[in-house]
C-alpha cells in the first residue's frame, strides 16, 4: 500500500496523509513495550508514514530517545518530526498543574534539550503544547521564529489553541499547522477553529482520532484501567458514561460492518474525510494496531456512508467531557 500524502497548510510540509502519535509508546496509557515501540516505528515509516509525533514531556524525554533509537536504522529525511514542548513534570513523573512553560527563553532552552535527545540538527514542526496566558502568544512565537531563521526548527506549529489565538499567531509568522483533538466523539473545533484555519490556509493535525480507544471497536468495559492510565481519569471513560460511549461505538461498528472495514478504520476515515487539510494523527503501539489503522487510508467515504455514520455518531453525542474540568479549563481551545 501507498500512502498518499497531504500539505499542512500553504506552508508547511508535505506529509502522510495519517501520522503516527508516538504518546503512548512511553506515556500516559499504561505499560508499553520499548522493542514492540521501535519496531512499530519501524512498520510505519516503511509503510509510507513520514509524520511523527512527539512531546519532550512523553516520559520524562523518553519518548523522544525511544524515536532516536528507531530513526538510527531509517533515514532521518524521511520522517517529519513534530515535538510539542511546555509541559512540565516532577521526578516522580506527575504532571505539574501550572501554566505551560512556552516564554521566549523556555522556546530556546526546550528545544536545545530536544534537538540532543532525538540525535538531530533540526526539528520539523515545533510547538507549545498548551499557552501561558501570562505569555503573550506572539512571543512565543517570535521565539521560535527566531529558532527557524537559525535553521533549527523548520515550521511553527501550534496546538489546543482558539481561533483569535490563530490569528495573532499567523500575523507574527507562518504556521504550519494546528494540532487539537478531533474526533466523532470531539467535534469542538468545528465551531471556530477549523473555519479559520480553512481560511489562513492552515493545516490540521487530529489527535485522538478513535476517542482514546473508545472508538477502536476494541474496548469493553469490563477493561480495568491502571492508577498510570490517563483514561482512568477520564470522564467519558467513567459510569454510565463509558457505557453510553460504548453504545455509540457499537453504532458505528454497523456502519463499519456495512463497509467491509472495522470500527477504528471508519472513525479514522471520518476524520480524514472532514478536509484535505487534515492529517489524523493514530496512536497505535503494536504493530498489528498500526496495520489496522493504516487500512483506513485505503477506505473512501461517500455521501451515503458519511451520512450513516453521522446518524451512528452524531454530533455533540459524546458522553462526558473529553477532559476532567481543571484541565479542560486550562485549554485556550475551549475558551
Amino acid at each position: 500500500m501507498t500512502l498518499a500524502t497531504r500539505r499542512l497548510g500553504t506552508t508547511g510540509p508535505e506529509v502522510s496523509a495519517l501520522g503516527l502519535g508516538a504518546m503512548g509508546m512511553s506515556d500516559l496509557y499504561g505499560p508499553a513495550d520499548d522493542a514492540e515501540s521501535v519496531a512499530t516505528l519501524h512498520a510505519a515509516i516503511d509503510a509510507g508514514v513520514t509524520l511523527v509525533d512527539t512531546g519532550d514531556f512523553y516520559g520524562a524525554g523518553a519518548n523522544e530517545m525511544l524515536i532516536a533509537r528507531a530513526l538510527r536504522e531509517r533515514r532521518r529525511e524521511d520522517v517529519v518530526l513534530s515535538v510539542k514542548f511546555g509541559a512540565r513534570r516532577t521526578p516522580d513523573g506527575a504532571f505539574q498543574h501550572v501554566p505551560a512553560d512556552v516564554s521566549p527563553a523556555a522556546v530556546k532552552d526546550r528545544l536545545a534539550y530536544s534537538l540532543r535527545r532525538l540525535d538531530t540538527d533540526y526539528i520539523d514542526i515545533y510547538r507549545p503544547a498548551r499557552l501561558d496566558s501570562s505569555v503573550p502568544v506572539e512571543e512565543t512565537v517570535g521565539a521560535l521564529a527566531e529558532m527557524r531563521q537559525a535553521g533549527h526548527i523548520r515550521h511553527i506549529g501550534l496546538s489546543e489553541v482558539g481561533a483569535d489565538t490563530v490569528r495573532r499567531a499567523a500575523a507574527v509568522a507562518p504556521i504550519s499547522d494546528v494540532q487539537i483533538e478531533y474526533s466523532l466523539l470531539s467535534r469542538g473545533p468545528e465551531r471556530a477553529v477549523i473555519p479559520v484555519l480553512r481560511e489562513l490556509g492552515i493545516g490540521l493535525t487530529a489527535y485522538g482520532v478513535l476517542s482514546r480507544g473508545l472508538l477502536s471497536g476494541h474496548w469493553t468495559a469490563a477493561r480495568s484501567l491502571g492508577a498510570d492510565d490517563f483514561r482512568a481519569h477520564s470522564p467519558r471513560f467513567r459510569d454510565e458514561n463509558l457505557h453510553a460511549n460504548l453504545r455509540l461505538a457499537e453504532a458505528l461498528g454497523k456502519v463499519a460492518e456495512r463497509l467491509g472495514a472495522t470500527t477504528a478504520q471508519v472513525a479514522i476515515a471520518w476524520v480524514a474525510a472532514q478536509g484535505e487539510h487534515i492529517v489524523p494523527l493514530v496512536g497505535a503501539r503494536r504493530r498489528e494496531r498500526l496495520a489496522e489503522s493504516l487500512g483506513a487510508a485505503a477506505l473512501v467515504l461517500d455521501a451515503d456512508a458519511l451520512a450513516a455514520i453521522e446518524a451512528a455518531v452524531p454530533a455533540g453525542s459524546a458522553a462526558g467531557e473529553r477532559y476532567a474540568a481543571p484541565l479542560l479549563a486550562a485549554l485556550d481551545s475551549e475558551r
